[in-house]
């Protein structure tokens, strides 16, 4: 079974990036170029999204109102969502620990191939079954 992964990052050139790294492993990838784009791509009946990759600071809607709507919904409460940062740490401690229980990890970019893929697969694996 082909995993699907919606990548939300107003970097069009981290998204190509993305998708050419977890399409070659065998993901099947969605992506948005901003927060409601991503909202509405989850909310499509046609696409079930097994986990998100979530950019942290984008214009408009940031990825924390973006992860905060997925966690308010009920068919969406319990996706894996993997913040993404350009940072090296997460970017408003306050405003991190204010989420900290509704994201399931983050990775800083650029990011190392196989620590972002340990923690896709580590989230797909025991997430199997749960939101389908």
């Amino acid at each position: 079974m082909t995993h699907r992964i919606l990548m939300v990052d107003d970097d069009r050139e981290m998204v190509t990036l993305g998708k050419l790294i977890l399409e070659r492993e065998g993901f099947d990838v969605l992506s948005a170029c901003n927060g409601m784009e991503g909202l509405e791509i989850l909310n499509n009946s046609d696409h079930h999204i097994d986990l998100v990759l979530l950019d942290i600071m984008m214009v408009g809607m940031d990825g924390w109102q973006v992860l905060e709507t997925i966690k308010n919904s009920d068919k969406h409460k319990d996706l894996p969502v993997i913040m993404l940062t350009a940072r090296h740490y997460l970017e408003d401690e306050s405003e991190t620990s204010n989420y900290a229980n509704l994201f399931d990890g983050y990775v800083v970019k650029p990011f190392v191939v196989r620590d972002l893929l340990g923690k896709i697969n580590s989230l797909i694996k025991n997430n199997s079954g749960q939101n389908k």
